[in-house]
């Protein structure tokens, strides 16, 4: 496998990632809301629900300030670096781009992004996850 091989399967994976960091917290909200429907205990996870929470509030922030995604910025550094073309490929990155990737006016983006923020910080209170205390052991000493 040559050094381009390499470096394009490296932006495919970026790639992967990214498009998995979305489906987390975007199917993450949609669990959340079933789990309350379905009485899942898991949804109250408190891990879950922070890094869920924290994921969609760095998401906001950067599109509040204007920074593109580090994956993305990554990704496109991996695919110059071999003279690929923007979201050129295989058949992988094509598909997973075409998922990701709209082409809207950045405030749209704002929007969706701080709306959908709003809906996890309001879920927070809605669906309260349990406490970050440690449970006590019902072992006898």
């Amino acid at each position: 496998m040559d050094s381009s091989t390499v470096i394009l399967l490296a932006a495919d994976t970026i790639l992967l990632l990214h498009v998995l960091f979305v489906a987390f917290v975007v199917i993450g909200l949609v669990l959340i809301f079933v789990g309350k429907a379905r009485a899942w205990s898991w949804i109250r996870n408190p891990w879950f629900r922070l890094i869920h929470l924290v994921a969609i509030g760095v998401v906001v922030i950067q599109s509040l300030i204007g920074v593109i995604c580090p994956l993305t910025t990554i990704e496109m550094e991996l695919r110059s670096r071999v003279g690929d073309t923007v979201y050129s490929g295989s058949f992988i990155s094509h598909w997973l781009e075409n998922i990701l990737y709209y082409q809207l006016p950045p405030w749209v983006f704002v929007v969706c992004y701080m709306t959908f923020g709003a809906v996890v910080c309001a879920s927070w209170f809605w669906i309260r996850p349990r406490g970050f205390r440690k449970s006590k052991s019902h072992h006898a000493p």
